[in-house]
């Protein structure tokens, strides 16, 4: 085993949580290359997908899978390198780690350990999808991915109605077109932002409303690659209706004149100022 092959060490090595490649395999950083080449094993969720990677750019490196159904025992002797003076570089398939997948799990356990962590910061589809969506990004939630029966994909989504910040989605092909319709029953037909086969050559990008987006998907003979939906957030109630009437005599009451206070009703509500002026003082 590969694991037997390292030197003892008297001081812990160090856990790098590295960014990989959305898909175009140009869009990693330098110093994402040069840890992956110096560490001594790198955990990937798909070693023959990260292969590709490595491959691509020379890298020798040891690796080990690390993923959703080994991760309890897998996540234990990657921690026992790591004590032992090893440096262990922690891949996804694509983008940041611990993003949605088992990563965060060796994080956590490692830095309960007090065991050095660092990031290597590079391509994050949430980013990424947010940043082309054209939909609001100051305020954003990630929900991931919505479960797989409906009933609980409905009561997770009915939790969101009055969320007023970008909801953004992770959701599979298979289950694309069925969430969209869940979607636009629970939140409405609102603004979105699909977000499909990122940098790769079939890439989709497609801004629309969400009955749009499902009719989209659904017009296709097959859905393939992983998809991000971006969901604009509820809109804000409008302000309560007030009447001319109520309005005039609000303004009067502060001290305006009987005409600014009809031309400043009028201006407020968006009506001509004659049309005020019949409700209130033409009568």
């Amino acid at each position: 085993m590969i694991y037997n092959a390292f030197r003892m060490s008297s001081e812990p090595g160090t856990l790098y949580v590295v960014a990989t490649p959305l898909g175009n395999l140009q869009d990693v950083t330098l110093r994402a290359l040069r840890i992956l080449k110096e560490v001594n094993l790198i955990a990937c969720e798909d070693t023959r997908h990260t292969a590709a990677l490595l491959r691509s750019h020379g890298i020798r490196t040891a690796t080990t899978s690390y993923f959703e159904h080994n991760e309890r025992w897998k996540g234990a002797r990657i921690l026992e390198q790591v004590r032992a003076g090893h440096d262990v570089a922690l891949v996804s398939d694509a983008g940041t780690p611990g993003i949605s997948d088992p990563g965060f799990r060796l994080v956590r356990d490692a830095r309960a350990e007090g065991l050095r962590v660092v990031p290597i910061p590079g391509p994050s589809a949430v980013v990424a999808a947010l940043s082309v969506s054209g939909l609001p990004t100051d305020r954003f939630q990630f929900i991931g991915f919505l479960p797989p029966k409906t009933a609980a994909r409905r009561r997770d989504l009915a939790a969101l109605t009055g969320a007023s910040e970008t909801l953004v989605f992770y959701e599979s092909p298979q289950r694309a077109v069925a969430s969209l319709e869940d979607m636009i029953d629970t939140l409405g037909d609102r603004d979105a932002f699909l977000f499909r086969e990122a940098t790769k050559i079939h890439e989709e990008y497609v801004r629309g409303r969400l009955s749009e987006l499902r009719d989209l998907l659904a017009a296709k003979d097959a859905v393939k690659g992983e998809i991000v939906l971006v969901v604009a957030g509820a809109a804000e109630a409008p302000p309560a209706a007030v009447s001319a009437e109520e309005l005039f005599e609000q303004l009067s009451a502060q001290g305006l004149t009987r005409r600014d206070a009809v031309k400043e009703a009028a201006r407020r509500l968006g009506l001509p100022a004659r049309e005020v002026y019949r409700r209130t003082l033409g009568r």
